[in-house]
């Protein structure tokens, strides 16, 4: 069964079928969490997009805000560093 999910419907889906059900961006093999390493390692929209001609500048702005929703909804544990240990 392919799940859509919330508002992000037209951009974001997942599928068990597909990279074992992680969300990706609508009609491609590309997960959520590949857009947001890209984004963290300094990638900008347009290399994403120029590196993946069928991700759009709308579905990488989907992608983020399906994250922030998703982090919503987690338990968030605090991160201990050795600093502070």
């Amino acid at each position: 069964m392919v799940q859509k999910m919330k508002t992000y419907d037209k951009f974001i889906m997942a599928d068990p079928k597909v990279i074992m059900g992680k969300s990706v961006i609508a009609g491609t093999r590309i997960t959520v969490e590949l857009v947001l390493e890209k984004l963290a390692a300094g990638e900008t929209i347009r290399q994403i997009t120029e590196a993946h001609p069928r991700v759009t500048p709308e579905a990488i702005h989907a992608a983020l805000s399906f994250a922030a929703e998703a982090l919503k909804a987690d338990v968030l544990y605090p991160v201990v560093t050795e600093a502070a240990a």
